[in-house]
């Protein structure tokens, strides 16, 4: 892609996240033209559709999310790693209203543009469960899609404007309970309930 083309991209993609951020992911695609500067057809030109303007917006986050979980098991123990990793999910899903919905959607099914980017999102939940696990340290009757709807769960929480104050509450609520007693030494309980 020349310079220029990558420099108009770029810009759309930052207007787009503004205005999502703002509107959630149903926010009018003129809109987010008009904020950028450009006609509907400039914006439909690089983004043909409503999913790959979302899936080009969404897939750097993911795929950030994805990168962090490698690190996190890199540098942290079991349940930090888990933990930490969960509250990342959940705090970036809370960014943009509606993504919950969108990124279920795309899970379920093959041809979406977002399919790719949630299955591996998805698998780095799983691995991180996976080792807090075979460490003794998260219970052992859940897997990555559970996680994964757990992370939905919550950030629909914050969604909520009657809920959202208790979300921080209800999130540590949520990771003691995928912990066990062994994940439990009193360090990474106490950082649960942190923002």
């Amino acid at each position: 892609m020349r310079a220029d083309a990558r420099k108009n991209r770029d810009h759309l993609l930052a207007v787009a996240s503004e205005a999502i951020a703002e509107q959630g992911v149903d926010g009018s695609m003129r809109d987010i033209a008009r904020r950028a500067g450009v006609g509907l057809a400039t914006l439909l030109r690089h983004f043909p559709t409503r999913e790959a303007l979302l899936d080009a917006l969404l897939r750097t986050s993911f795929d950030e999310l994805t990168v962090k979980a490698a690190e996190l098991e890199a540098s942290s123990s079991p349940e930090d790693a888990l933990v930490s990793w969960l509250r990342d999910c959940v705090t970036w899903t809370t960014t943009y209203r509606g993504v919950t919905v969108l990124m279920a959607a795309a899970i379920e099914d093959p041809e979406s543009a977002l399919h790719a980017s949630c299955v591996t999102l998805r698998a780095a939940g799983a691995r991180l469960l996976a080792r807090a696990q075979a460490a003794g340290a998260a219970r052992t009757d859940i897997d990555g899609a559970d996680l994964f709807a757990l992370v939905a769960a919550l950030a629909w929480l914050g969604d909520q404007p009657s809920l959202a104050p208790g979300a921080d509450r209800l999130f540590g609520v949520v990771a003691s309970a995928i912990l066990t007693s062994a994940g439990r030494d009193g360090q990474p309980h106490d950082r649960m309930g942190e923002s």
